[in-house]
């Protein structure tokens, strides 16, 4: 810290004496500075010494004094070095008591000891202070640096916490804790979230301070335009220069932690992009020999493949051209760049998902592919239930804005597959695609493909397409059955419904089986088709099933 009056008192060269404020030695000195004015208020910054000869000043008048004691005092002045010898040859009493009455530090200069003496030792310990902070700051950035290497981001902030004596934390892109030190300061750090979801609102790089508990620094990691980290700082008092030395270097050291390379990610979205290919064109060996260190692990456990796709793209596609894309070909080479998050829901979900995977130390696949996003992640593991929690944010989103006029809202349609293996991930493509088509016509976010096993068909019927179909199909019988010339249509369902069987079905009815037989012949002579025919009892079942709501 600057150099204290008590400091200068004790300087064996100045040969100073304490006049008054004696309990306020204490007190840094920032600066020393000489003037004669009668009134050097204007141009004082706070924290100086104030040198005077009280060439210009009635140092004998009480009043006088008073008001200049007063004004110096609420300038911020810390201390008057009053010279002896000169204009008077002892500190005049009006001024010793204004100062005593103030608490100002009254200093008495002999006449052997320069104005210039005594602003070269404030000036020497200052250079002397900043030297140590400088000094203190490299020593500092090499503990650091060797706590990152040895021990990572854990290592870092634990010698962090130290360096600034309080406690650090570390959040992720989603702003979630990833580590902290002291391992008490997580939950106090996670009290902060919000105030980092703001920060990360912010072009990078970007800080604030927070109040609270402590004195909280929040400054956010990276170097694109929208921050991957932040760090979080809490002291008991505002940082000096060597702790504010260790932020920095912290900062950067975590930078270069948490923000890889452009060539690095996009290297390594090329190979996912590569294995992901493999895996599709029925090559798991190649893609495992591919994937290596660095996707290998995903490949040796179950799991699900994940398909999105923003809203509007996907009200955009044509559900005829979806089972192309199985193909390995639809992965282009060239679509390897996370999006950026800008109100954009697929860079969102990206995050999200690599996020909650670093975390959980899970290895997972993020392949952009056009306007969708195809994510490899472990069955079971943290990314899958991130992007559960995902979509159920976005839909809570959706509705909130839909309640406000003019509301915007980023929607996102995701399809998930069953667990899968590198042999049948061709497969599991597919369901995801069954599954995002599936959300894609009912208006949701996410739609697992065992929900389409174990649900009903029923639900996929409602759709104009198909009640279209079964109007079309159905449309003779209903014609016939408004004339009162018979009940067609009642009498298929019945006989559908029974499986073919005569005389279950007429009881049913009502009627006799003979005259059940009849009415099936009329049918097979209105529609043109053959009832022993399973593709059309099913063609038949199922456009009754359809329009099952609007026959009454």
């Amino acid at each position: 810290m600057p150099p204290t009056l008590a400091a200068l008192v004790h300087h064996s060269a100045l040969k100073l004496t304490v006049r008054a404020g004696e309990d306020r030695l204490d007190v840094p000195v920032r600066w020393a500075h000489a003037s004669e004015l009668a009134d050097p208020v204007p141009y004082m910054e706070g924290g100086e010494l104030l040198l005077i000869t009280a060439l210009k000043l009635d140092a004998e008048d009480p009043e006088t004094m008073r008001r200049y004691v007063k004004r110096l005092v609420g300038a911020g002045v810390v201390g008057l070095g009053f010279a002896v010898g000169v204009n008077y040859e002892e500190i005049p009493k009006a001024l010793v008591d204004a100062a005593q009455e103030e608490g100002l530090p009254l200093l008495e200069v002999p006449r052997r000891t320069p104005f210039l003496a005594i602003s070269k030792a404030v000036s020497a310990a200052i250079a002397a202070d900043q030297y140590r902070a400088v000094t203190a700051g490299f020593a500092a950035q090499r503990e650091l640096t060797k706590r990152a290497l040895n021990d990572g981001p854990e290592g870092l902030l634990a010698a962090l916490a130290g360096q600034v004596d309080g406690w650090a934390a570390l959040y992720d892109a989603s702003g979630s804790v990833v580590a902290s030190a002291p391992e008490w300061a997580g939950r106090r750090a996670a009290r902060l979230t919000p105030d980092v979801e703001r920060l990360r609102e912010r072009p990078a790089p970007a800080s604030s301070v927070v109040g609270g508990e402590d004195r909280v620094e929040l400054h956010s990691l990276g170097t694109g335009r929208r921050p991957r980290a932040a760090l979080a700082v809490g002291t008991a008092a505002a940082l000096g220069t060597a702790e504010r030395y260790a932020v920095h270097s912290a900062i950067a050291l975590l930078t270069l932690t948490t923000e890889r390379s452009r060539s690095l990610h996009a290297a390594e979205q090329r190979i996912g992009a590569a294995v992901l290919r493999m895996l599709l064109a029925g090559e798991p060996d190649h893609a495992r020999a591919v994937a290596g260190d660095l996707y290998g692990a995903l490949l040796d456990a179950p799991f699900r493949l994940i398909l999105a796709e923003s809203a509007s793209a996907s009200a955009a596609r044509v559900h005829a051209d979806g089972h192309a894309r199985v193909a390995a070909s639809a992965l282009s080479a060239a679509a390897v760049a996370v999006p950026e998050t800008n109100g954009d829901p697929l860079g969102g979900l990206a995050e999200v998902v690599e996020s909650a995977a670093a975390r959980s130390g899970e290895s997972v696949l993020v392949v952009p592919d056009g306007e969708r996003l195809v994510v490899l992640a472990v069955d079971g593991g943290a990314a899958v239930a991130a992007c559960g929690e995902y979509a159920v944010a976005l839909e809570a989103a959706r509705t909130a804005a839909r309640e406000q006029p003019g509301g915007d809202e980023d929607e996102l349609v995701v399809g998930l597959s069953a667990p899968s293996g590198p042999i049948a991930a061709g497969a599991a493509y597919k369901q995801a695609e069954q599954a995002l088509s599936v959300a894609r016509r009912r208006g949701r976010f996410l739609v697992e493909h065992e929900e389409l096993a174990a649900g009903s068909v029923l639900p996929l019927l409602a759709d104009d397409a198909v009640r279209a179909f079964a109007d079309g199909l159905l449309r003779a019988l209903h014609e016939h059955d408004a004339t009162g010339r018979g009940d067609l249509v009642a009498s298929l369902r019945a006989w559908l419904s029974r499986h073919g069987q005569w005389d279950a079905a007429a009881a049913d009815l009502g009627v006799h089986r003979h005259t059940l037989r009849y009415r099936m012949r009329r049918v097979e002579e209105i529609l043109g088709r053959s009832l022993d025919d399973p593709d059309v009892r099913m063609e038949l079942w199922l456009a009754l099933k359809a329009t099952a709501g609007t026959e009454e």
